[in-house]
């Protein structure tokens, strides 16, 4: 069994949010803030009557869990070389961990306002409430984000001359639980409080031109049920019984250099449920492989000072890292980090950007996958390269070399598996601590996909030609 190495795609972000709790702040830099929501209160989600709807406060109430204020040309005239958004959570009568998400929406030119469905819009950051009991501190939660190439969308000459840009906060919970166990909560609707902050460098870069945005899917919010990606719902997977869904990409001119963002949580609660269990991710471009990841795998340690209000993710006393290993896709207080693939110089024409996540059960038909995806794309010139805010994140220094049968992994002193994968995501070969050095069995010819995972939820991968 001979093999030729291809080079390895990169596991860049685009941004990971990360919140006060880890030893670094990414927006530190920026030192120009432009205040979009402050303390605006949300209210349970399920509610008809969308409540402060007439208030005159400049913010525009499409529900009572999904708010937008319209960015003037004042604000935007204020965007510099680089982006970032500050996010801050206040408890009031939701106690459990809830998806809140910002947008920017691409709405028609001199609108007053507009209809939710009516308008295409780019999912910028997603962050997981904690579990909160208002009456105890603290009572509130900050996620931070850098936002690399976001400065284009908000300067786009093109898109400005047509579209106003709305900014939209989306959190939806329900205040049910904490009417009976929160001291306070007894009768009232009110779930969150929301501030957003745009913040920016202090130098002007003028208009972005030959720049192209492709809005690509939004998720859907949780009230509409599971439509998003799983593997039981026809219009949610490419085929019945398969987790794999294909978004197609229509680009309307050549670009010399491109990208595909995403943010991606996994829900599902339910016994045996794909909220707890970290499954492998592939990413695809038109074909190829470009991704491989296990969402997860951080502690989830730095984020039990916000979680006031007990619940069975965190238990009474803290846990080691290994417990969070295998259960964590996600920390309630935790802000989720936003991915991107480097998908270089491409023609006209339709693209497809396709996620598997091929050991996927979706045990009762129970749980969603929810992701959000936008292209961007620059007819000259080159788009910012990813930056990567969680270490636990980050690609895994590891690299393999094959000969004959024999593989050889190198580049980390403890790998917690391997998997060897063919390329439509069918496991053939599995191992857990396969040390430096192993046969392999004859897994036939052709490309495989080869991935390494740390004990602390880092990954690397190689697609390899075997022959």
């Amino acid at each position: 069994m001979k093999s030729i190495l291809i080079a390895a795609a990169v596991t860049a972000f685009s941004a990971a949010g990360i919140a006060a709790a880890d030893t670094e702040t990414s927006t530190d830099n920026l030192s120009v803030r432009i205040p979009i929501l402050d303390r605006a209160v949300f209210y349970d989600g399920y509610q008809s009557e969308v409540y402060d709807a007439d208030k005159e406060d400049g913010i525009l109430r499409h529900s009572n869990s999904l708010y937008a204020v319209r960015l003037t040309d004042e604000q935007l005239d204020m965007i510099g070389s680089q982006v970032g958004l500050e996010v801050t959570i206040g408890a009031l009568c939701d106690d459990f961990d809830r998806i809140g998400a910002t947008n920017i929406a691409l709405v028609p030119k001199g609108s007053k306002d507009y209809k939710f469905a009516d308008v295409e819009r780019i999912e910028i950051a997603r962050f997981i409430t904690p579990f909160m009991n208002k009456n105890r501190m603290p009572n509130e939660v900050p996620f931070n984000y850098v936002l690399p190439d976001l400065e284009l969308v908000l300067r786009d000459k093109a898109l400005r001359e047509k579209y106003d840009f709305w900014f939209e906060f989306d959190i939806f919970g329900v205040p049910y639980d904490a009417n009976k166990n929160i001291t306070g909560c007894r009768g009232r609707n009110d779930v969150f409080e929301g501030s957003a902050t745009l913040v920016t460098t202090p130098q002007k870069e003028g208009s972005s031109d030959g720049h192209i945005l492709i809005p690509v899917y939004t998720r859907r919010q949780e009230q509409h049920g599971n439509v998003n990606f799983n593997n039981y719902k026809e219009n949610a997977t490419d085929t019945i019984g398969v987790t794999t869904r294909t978004f197609e990409i229509n680009l309307p001119k050549d670009v010399e250099d491109s990208k595909v963002t995403f943010i991606l949580t996994n829900h599902g609660a339910a016994k045996g449920g794909e909220e707890y269990i970290r499954r492998l991710h592939l990413v695809y471009f038109d074909g190829d492989v470009k991704m491989a990841y296990t969402p997860g795998g951080v502690s989830c340690e730095p984020y039990r000072q916000y979680n006031t209000m007990p619940n069975s993710i965190y238990q009474t006393t803290a846990q080691p890292e290994e417990y969070w290993e295998t259960i964590s896709n996600w920390c309630p207080g935790q802000a989720v980090p936003v991915r991107e693939i480097h998908t270089g110089a491409l023609k006209a024409g339709i693209h497809k950007f396709m996620i598997r996540v091929p050991d996927a059960e979706f045990v009762g038909e129970d749980g969603d996958f929810r992701p959000s995806i936008y292209f961007q794309g620059l007819e000259n010139g080159l788009l910012a390269a990813g930056v990567t805010d969680i270490v636990a994140e980050e690609k895994a220094d590891i690299s393999f070399s094959l000969d004959d049968r024999t593989l050889r992994i190198d580049g980390a002193d403890i790998v917690a598996s391997l998997a060897v994968y063919t390329p439509d995501g069918q496991l053939v070969y599995g191992k857990n601590y396969p040390g430096h050095s192993l046969i392999l069995p004859d897994l036939g010819s052709g490309m495989h996909i080869f991935v390494a995972s740390t004990p602390e939820g880092r990954t690397t991968f190689d697609k390899i030609i075997l022959h």
